[in-house]
């Protein structure tokens, strides 16, 4: 091929790429006019979302995280009809299959951190617990330090902080111990059976009656739970009216130290556990009736 060939092919290319755009002129403008208005309106629309969103819902992480969601969301309409209006529709059949292919590999690929994060939208929206919440999950119980859209840190009572993913939180039992306002010491204790059992529920009501943080609108109550090995054992179930940890621990030690007291000065025993070791070779044969026998 001589120069002349070469130079007609590439003019003649030209030329037809020149031809396509003038015919592409109109749609061109169409489409310049189409985003420039769409941009326009969805600044729009993004701000009407952030005045109806936050009417709504007053976590801040999960209001930015909507707004931009919704944002996108109608920049990418834009983008499509844009490529429409340019006849790329091919281009946007395969635009939309890649982002569906891209979509469900990332969703295999990270398919624990998209549970967290949908588990945390979820709770940030409906709000089961919040800051500062004394709480149980699991084995872990402490005081909620923060809410994430991937994890929730719970500051446990020994003083350390554990990152809980939200998906333990969504998917397990939560006890909480601060949507009540109040709380209950169950206080399990054992006297000895030969101990007057209606005295021993009259001291000890009198004993704990008087201990700080008592709840004055719910009943203390005594309840005989069982025959032991060595005690009956009763529970007290005392009624707080904080569910701090502190009240609780107070409560606690006050109670027992008032129990112990009120016992003693009653003549009420706490017995310790007793075994019996039967050396006979029938049951109730004591060990000095066991003849013993030595080998030779």
């Amino acid at each position: 091929m001589n120069m002349d060939e070469a130079y007609q092919l590439i003019s003649d290319k030209l030329i037809t790429w020149l031809h396509e755009l003038i015919k592409m002129l109109p749609n061109i403008l169409t489409a310049v006019i189409v985003l420039v208005i769409g941009l326009f309106l969805v600044k729009q629309i993004k701000k009407l979302a952030i005045k109806l969103i936050n009417k709504i819902s007053s976590h801040q992480v999960l209001n930015r995280l909507l707004v931009s969601i919704i944002h996108l969301f109608f920049i990418g309409i834009v983008i499509f009809i844009v490529l429409s209006i340019l006849q790329l529709d091919k281009a946007v059949t395969s635009l939309l299959a890649g982002i569906g292919i891209t979509g469900l590999a990332l969703a295999f690929a990270f398919q624990d951190i998209a549970a967290n994060f949908i588990s945390g939208v979820f709770i940030l929206w409906r709000k089961p617990i919040h800051v500062g919440d004394i709480v149980k999950v699991k084995t872990y119980m402490g005081k909620i330090d923060s809410i994430n859209l991937r994890d929730t840190v719970v500051r446990t009572f020994q003083g350390q902080l554990v990152i809980i993913p939200n998906k333990e939180i969504f998917q397990n039992p939560v006890e909480n111990f601060t949507q009540l306002g109040k709380r209950r010491l169950d206080l399990a204790v054992g006297v000895s059976y030969g101990d007057d059992l209606e005295k021993v529920q009259r001291v000890t009501m009198e004993a704990v009656k008087h201990i700080d943080g008592l709840s004055k609108e719910d009943e203390t109550t005594f309840y005989y739970k069982e025959f032991g090995d060595s005690s009956i054992n009763f529970l007290v179930r005392i009624w707080l009216n904080s569910p701090e940890q502190s009240v609780y621990w107070t409560a606690g030690h006050q109670a027992i130290m008032r129990i112990k007291k009120a016992f003693d000065e009653n003549d009420i025993m706490i017995p310790f556990p007793i075994r019996t070791l039967d050396f006979g070779i029938k049951g109730g044969v004591s060990l000095s009736e066991s003849p013993i026998q030595t080998g030779k």
